[in-house]
Protein backbone atom coordinates (compact mmCIF):
# COMPACT_ATOMS: atom_id res chain seq x y z
CA UNK A 1 0.00 0.00 0.00
CA UNK A 2 1.27 3.46 -0.88
CA UNK A 3 1.77 5.94 1.93
CA UNK A 4 -0.66 8.34 0.25
CA UNK A 5 -3.33 5.63 0.17
CA UNK A 6 -2.89 4.78 3.85
CA UNK A 7 -2.84 8.43 4.89
CA UNK A 8 -6.30 9.00 3.43
CA UNK A 9 -7.59 6.28 5.73
CA UNK A 10 -5.50 7.44 8.69
CA UNK A 11 -7.13 10.88 8.62
CA UNK A 12 -10.51 9.24 9.26
CA UNK A 13 -9.41 7.24 12.31
CA UNK A 14 -7.09 9.63 14.13
CA UNK A 15 -8.83 10.76 17.31
CA UNK A 16 -7.83 14.42 17.22
CA UNK A 17 -9.68 17.72 17.03
CA UNK A 18 -10.71 19.04 13.60
CA UNK A 19 -8.30 21.95 13.92
CA UNK A 20 -5.40 19.60 14.72
CA UNK A 21 -6.39 17.31 11.85
CA UNK A 22 -6.34 20.23 9.43
CA UNK A 23 -2.84 21.12 10.61
CA UNK A 24 -1.68 17.49 10.26
CA UNK A 25 -2.97 17.41 6.69
CA UNK A 26 -1.21 20.68 5.88
CA UNK A 27 2.13 19.50 7.27
CA UNK A 28 1.89 16.14 5.52
CA UNK A 29 1.01 17.70 2.16
CA UNK A 30 3.77 20.29 2.37
CA UNK A 31 6.66 18.34 3.91
CA UNK A 32 6.09 14.58 3.77
CA UNK A 33 3.95 13.83 0.73
CA UNK A 34 6.54 15.06 -1.83
CA UNK A 35 9.21 12.68 -0.51
CA UNK A 36 7.34 9.58 0.70
CA UNK A 37 3.75 9.82 -0.57
CA UNK A 38 4.47 7.77 -3.69
CA UNK A 39 6.40 5.07 -1.79
CA UNK A 40 5.13 1.75 -0.50
CA UNK A 41 4.59 2.08 3.26
CA UNK A 42 6.87 -0.92 3.92
CA UNK A 43 9.73 0.57 1.91
CA UNK A 44 10.05 3.96 3.62
CA UNK A 45 13.42 4.33 5.35
CA UNK A 46 13.79 6.35 8.54
CA UNK A 47 16.75 8.22 7.03
CA UNK A 48 14.53 9.73 4.33
CA UNK A 49 12.12 11.20 6.88
CA UNK A 50 14.90 12.17 9.29
CA UNK A 51 16.79 14.19 6.67
CA UNK A 52 13.63 16.08 5.83
CA UNK A 53 12.82 16.81 9.47
CA UNK A 54 16.33 18.11 10.17
CA UNK A 55 15.99 20.52 7.23
CA UNK A 56 12.97 22.25 8.80
CA UNK A 57 12.81 24.97 11.46
CA UNK A 58 12.72 23.37 14.95
CA UNK A 59 9.04 23.91 15.70
CA UNK A 60 7.88 22.85 12.23
CA UNK A 61 10.21 19.85 12.43
CA UNK A 62 8.75 18.81 15.77
CA UNK A 63 5.18 18.98 14.52
CA UNK A 64 5.99 17.23 11.24
CA UNK A 65 7.69 14.45 13.15
CA UNK A 66 4.54 13.98 15.25
CA UNK A 67 2.49 13.69 12.06
CA UNK A 68 4.77 10.96 10.74
CA UNK A 69 4.72 9.10 14.05
CA UNK A 70 0.92 9.26 14.16
CA UNK A 71 0.62 7.88 10.63
CA UNK A 72 2.84 4.87 11.37
CA UNK A 73 1.43 4.29 14.84
CA UNK A 74 -2.03 3.82 13.35
CA UNK A 75 -0.61 1.71 10.53
CA UNK A 76 0.89 -0.68 13.10
CA UNK A 77 -2.31 -0.79 15.16
CA UNK A 78 -4.41 -1.67 12.11
CA UNK A 79 -1.95 -4.21 10.77
CA UNK A 80 -1.09 -2.25 7.64
CA UNK A 81 2.64 -2.63 8.33
CA UNK A 82 4.97 -4.23 10.86
CA UNK A 83 7.76 -1.79 10.15
CA UNK A 84 7.87 1.63 11.82
CA UNK A 85 10.63 3.94 10.49
CA UNK A 86 9.52 6.79 12.76
CA UNK A 87 10.41 5.17 16.08
CA UNK A 88 13.85 6.70 16.40
CA UNK A 89 13.19 10.00 14.66
CA UNK A 90 14.62 13.06 16.36
CA UNK A 91 14.15 16.79 15.88
CA UNK A 92 16.20 19.70 17.10
CA UNK A 93 15.03 21.08 20.46
CA UNK A 94 12.62 23.98 20.21
CA UNK A 95 14.16 27.19 21.47
CA UNK A 96 11.58 28.94 23.63
CA UNK A 97 12.17 32.67 23.54
CA UNK A 98 10.84 35.05 26.15
CA UNK A 99 7.37 36.05 25.03
CA UNK A 100 7.12 39.76 24.49
CA UNK A 101 4.16 41.79 25.59
CA UNK A 102 3.33 45.44 26.11
CA UNK A 103 2.02 47.14 29.22
CA UNK A 104 -1.25 49.01 28.93
CA UNK A 105 0.64 52.31 29.19
CA UNK A 106 2.78 51.30 26.21
CA UNK A 107 -0.32 50.20 24.31
CA UNK A 108 -1.97 53.60 24.65
CA UNK A 109 0.93 55.62 23.25
CA UNK A 110 1.51 53.45 20.19
CA UNK A 111 -0.31 54.04 16.93
CA UNK A 112 -2.13 50.94 15.69
CA UNK A 113 -3.47 52.61 12.57
CA UNK A 114 -6.98 51.67 11.50
CA UNK A 115 -7.08 48.94 14.16
CA UNK A 116 -6.56 51.15 17.22
CA UNK A 117 -9.89 50.22 18.79
CA UNK A 118 -9.79 46.52 17.94
CA UNK A 119 -6.31 46.09 19.40
CA UNK A 120 -7.17 48.03 22.54
CA UNK A 121 -10.26 45.85 22.91
CA UNK A 122 -8.08 42.73 22.79
CA UNK A 123 -5.65 44.16 25.34
CA UNK A 124 -8.41 45.12 27.78
CA UNK A 125 -10.40 41.89 27.63
CA UNK A 126 -7.87 39.10 27.07
CA UNK A 127 -9.86 37.26 24.44
CA UNK A 128 -8.17 34.87 22.07
CA UNK A 129 -8.38 36.05 18.45
CA UNK A 130 -10.60 33.08 17.60
CA UNK A 131 -13.01 34.22 20.33
CA UNK A 132 -12.83 37.95 19.64
CA UNK A 133 -13.44 37.69 15.90
CA UNK A 134 -16.96 36.33 16.43
CA UNK A 135 -17.97 38.81 19.15
CA UNK A 136 -20.84 41.07 18.13
CA UNK A 137 -22.80 43.83 19.87
CA UNK A 138 -25.30 41.27 21.15
CA UNK A 139 -22.53 39.52 23.11
CA UNK A 140 -21.85 42.69 25.10
CA UNK A 141 -24.49 43.48 27.72
CA UNK A 142 -24.97 43.98 31.46
CA UNK A 143 -21.43 45.29 31.69
CA UNK A 144 -19.77 42.13 30.40
CA UNK A 145 -18.45 40.51 27.25
CA UNK A 146 -20.01 37.04 27.12
CA UNK A 147 -17.72 34.44 25.52
CA UNK A 148 -19.27 31.14 24.43
CA UNK A 149 -18.07 30.52 20.88
CA UNK A 150 -15.06 30.72 18.58
CA UNK A 151 -14.52 31.03 14.86
CA UNK A 152 -14.60 27.20 14.80
CA UNK A 153 -17.95 26.90 16.63
CA UNK A 154 -18.90 26.55 20.28
CA UNK A 155 -16.09 26.72 22.87
CA UNK A 156 -14.55 23.28 23.32
CA UNK A 157 -13.97 23.53 27.08
CA UNK A 158 -16.08 24.74 29.99
CA UNK A 159 -13.28 27.03 31.15
CA UNK A 160 -13.40 28.96 27.86
CA UNK A 161 -17.08 29.84 28.39
CA UNK A 162 -16.96 32.95 30.56
CA UNK A 163 -17.90 36.57 31.06
CA UNK A 164 -15.32 39.36 31.12
CA UNK A 165 -15.97 42.89 32.43
CA UNK A 166 -16.46 45.17 29.43
CA UNK A 167 -14.02 48.09 29.37
CA UNK A 168 -14.81 49.60 26.00
CA UNK A 169 -13.24 49.99 22.53
CA UNK A 170 -15.30 47.30 20.84
CA UNK A 171 -15.29 47.35 17.05
CA UNK A 172 -15.84 44.32 14.87
CA UNK A 173 -12.55 42.56 14.12
CA UNK A 174 -11.51 41.72 10.54
CA UNK A 175 -12.40 38.16 9.57
CA UNK A 176 -8.79 37.41 8.68
CA UNK A 177 -6.04 37.15 11.30
CA UNK A 178 -3.43 38.63 8.98
CA UNK A 179 -4.23 42.40 9.11
CA UNK A 180 -4.00 42.51 12.92
CA UNK A 181 -0.86 40.37 12.90
CA UNK A 182 0.76 42.66 10.35
CA UNK A 183 -0.10 45.69 12.50
CA UNK A 184 1.22 44.00 15.67
CA UNK A 185 4.47 43.03 13.94
CA UNK A 186 5.27 46.69 13.33
CA UNK A 187 5.69 47.07 17.08
CA UNK A 188 7.53 43.79 17.62
CA UNK A 189 4.62 41.80 19.08
CA UNK A 190 1.96 39.33 17.98
CA UNK A 191 -1.82 39.31 18.30
CA UNK A 192 -1.44 36.88 21.21
CA UNK A 193 0.73 39.47 22.98
CA UNK A 194 -2.39 41.54 23.65
CA UNK A 195 -3.80 38.66 25.68
CA UNK A 196 -0.65 38.75 27.76
CA UNK A 197 -1.07 42.51 28.16
CA UNK A 198 -4.46 41.81 29.76
CA UNK A 199 -2.99 39.14 32.04
CA UNK A 200 -0.21 41.49 33.12
CA UNK A 201 -2.75 44.26 33.74
CA UNK A 202 -4.72 41.92 36.00
CA UNK A 203 -1.55 41.03 37.87
CA UNK A 204 -0.41 44.60 38.45
CA UNK A 205 -3.87 45.57 39.69
CA UNK A 206 -3.75 42.86 42.34
CA UNK A 207 -6.30 40.48 40.78
CA UNK A 208 -5.84 37.05 42.34
CA UNK A 209 -4.43 34.38 40.06
CA UNK A 210 -7.51 32.15 40.39
CA UNK A 211 -9.75 35.01 39.27
CA UNK A 212 -7.35 35.74 36.41
CA UNK A 213 -7.56 32.09 35.39
CA UNK A 214 -11.33 32.39 34.99
CA UNK A 215 -11.10 35.70 33.12
CA UNK A 216 -8.52 34.30 30.71
CA UNK A 217 -10.41 31.04 30.19
CA UNK A 218 -7.45 28.87 31.20
CA UNK A 219 -8.27 25.26 32.09
CA UNK A 220 -4.84 24.81 33.69
CA UNK A 221 -3.91 27.27 36.49
CA UNK A 222 -0.24 26.72 35.66
CA UNK A 223 -0.77 28.56 32.37
CA UNK A 224 -1.98 31.59 34.32
CA UNK A 225 0.88 31.32 36.79
CA UNK A 226 3.41 31.36 33.95
CA UNK A 227 2.00 34.70 32.85
CA UNK A 228 1.83 35.99 36.41
CA UNK A 229 5.53 35.29 36.90
CA UNK A 230 6.37 37.62 33.99
CA UNK A 231 8.22 40.64 35.31
CA UNK A 232 9.73 43.78 33.86
CA UNK A 233 13.14 45.20 34.75
CA UNK A 234 11.66 48.09 36.71
CA UNK A 235 9.76 45.61 38.90
CA UNK A 236 13.05 43.94 39.82
CA UNK A 237 14.50 47.30 40.78
CA UNK A 238 11.37 48.17 42.77
CA UNK A 239 11.65 44.87 44.66
CA UNK A 240 15.17 45.81 45.72
CA UNK A 241 13.98 49.19 46.97
CA UNK A 242 11.20 47.57 49.00
CA UNK A 243 13.62 45.12 50.60
CA UNK A 244 16.11 47.87 51.35
CA UNK A 245 13.38 49.92 52.99
CA UNK A 246 12.35 46.89 55.08
CA UNK A 247 15.81 46.06 56.43
CA UNK A 248 16.54 49.73 57.12
CA UNK A 249 13.72 50.00 59.65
Amino acid sequence: MLVNEWVETAWTILQIRPKTLAEYKRLYTKHLKPIIGHMDIDEVQSQVIQVKILSLPPQTARHTMMVAKSIWREAEIYGVTEKNPTRKLRSAPIQVATKKFLTWDEMTVLDWGRYNNQIRFLALHGLRWSEAVVISDTDIHDGFVWVNKTVNGLCKSKSSVRKVPYLGYFEKLPLSYKPLQKTANKHGVTVHSFRRTYAYLLKTQGVHVTTAQKLLGHSDPMMTLRVYTSVLDDEIGAAGELLLKRISV
